[in-house]
């Protein structure tokens, strides 16, 4: 039985995506739950959050990726299958999958085996499926209850063959127009690729290879790092984030859109996330997440409050997320 995997995905950037993937990992683990966080962006910068420069220099020496991602991919260039992958252990029930630079290296490879599926050709279903194999992996060797993936801000190989091993799939929003373009681009993509896949998968020839099923099935948006003036997002936001319903519907679900909705009555919206712009810093200096921030941390003030804010919104986002998701390994204090 697979573990679900829950990408986080937009393909417009700066909207807080790796911070969302951050916070959530350490709160569901908080929750009870196990863990895996996969940094599938070459980018990178969801394991900056987790791991310190020290500590990344140990992970990548030199030109050895072997405790990284792109350490289990590469073997698949030449003539081998993926490597086991390296669980960095964040926490009793928090593990990570290092990103790495050097997966970008990996996309046109990743491009090219997604045609040659159709030939039947066994090493491409094997690139092609990586992600998934990996992930799956590391999950079952944590114990894991879900896994959850961030992702860099484009619609090329290596995120399509992330998103085809996701379960599930939760688009974050910035109060802007590019946002929803980025919904616009997304929909079509993700309907395409699943499509694809669907028939891809139909000519595999090696039956004991462990595909993913391909759902990519959107369970919701948020819209992050809204200023707020009197508990109201700033004027110039208030059109963008209007047409955030009516957009997801029509682009991502494909449904008649409602104009009565707002973001505070959509169903499809999982949260409405403020800026915590002065708890960032905080939290970056002491390497946790802003929930966890104490008084030693600097949070003080009205800090403390805004950390007890912070918790909150976190636990009910992951609570919607697992119960969006199916996933029933919610500890106990979730229901406190």
């Amino acid at each position: 039985m697979s573990i679900p995997v829950v990408a986080f995905f937009n393909n417009k950037g700066g909207v807080g995506k790796t911070t969302m993937v951050y916070h959530l990992s350490w709160m569901f683990a908080d929750l009870g739950v196990r863990v895996i966080a996969a940094d599938l962006d070459p980018q990178s910068n969801l394991t900056a959050f987790f791991l310190d420069e020290d500590r990344i220099e140990e992970a990548l020496p030199g030109n050895d990726h072997s405790l990284t991602v792109y350490g289990c991919v590469h073997p698949l260039t030449d003539v081998g299958d993926i490597s086991e992958p390296h669980i960095e252990k964040v926490s009793e029930r928090l593990g990570l999958i290092l990103g790495d630079m050097a997966l970008s290296s990996f996309e046109d490879n990743l491009s090219d085996w997604w045609t040659r599926c159709l030939a039947s050709d066994p090493r491409a279903f094997r690139a092609t499926s990586a992600f998934y194999r990996i992930c799956q992996k590391a999950a079952k060797e944590h114990g894991a209850d879900v896994i959850l993936v961030d992702l860099g801000p484009n619609l090329g190989a290596i995120n399509r063959a992330a998103l085809i091993a996701s379960d599930f799939v939760v688009i974050p929003l910035g109060p802007d127009l590019f946002s929803l373009q980025g919904l616009q681009n997304l929909g079509p993509a993700l309907r395409g690729w699943r499509k694809e896949w669907q028939e891809r998968k139909s000519k595999n020839p090696v039956a004991e290879l462990n595909l993913p099923p391909g759902s990519i099935q959107p369970i919701g948006y948020m819209v992050l790092r809204h200023s707020i003036r009197l508990d109201r997002p700033v004027k110039a936001f208030e059109r963008w984030i209007a047409r955030m319903p009516s957009t997801y519907a029509e682009e991502v679900l494909q449904e008649a859109p409602d104009s009565t909705l707002t973001i505070d009555t959509d169903a499809n919206c999982i949260s409405k996330l403020k800026d915590y712009r002065s708890l960032m810093p905080l939290a970056q200096e002491a390497r946790k997440p802003m929930f966890f921030l104490k008084p030693a941390d600097g949070a003080l003030g009205a800090h403390t409050y805004a950390v007890s804010d912070a918790y909150k919104d976190f636990k009910l986002i992951a609570t919607k997320i697992a119960t969006r998701a199916g996933l029933t390994a919610l500890g106990s204090s979730a229901n406190t």
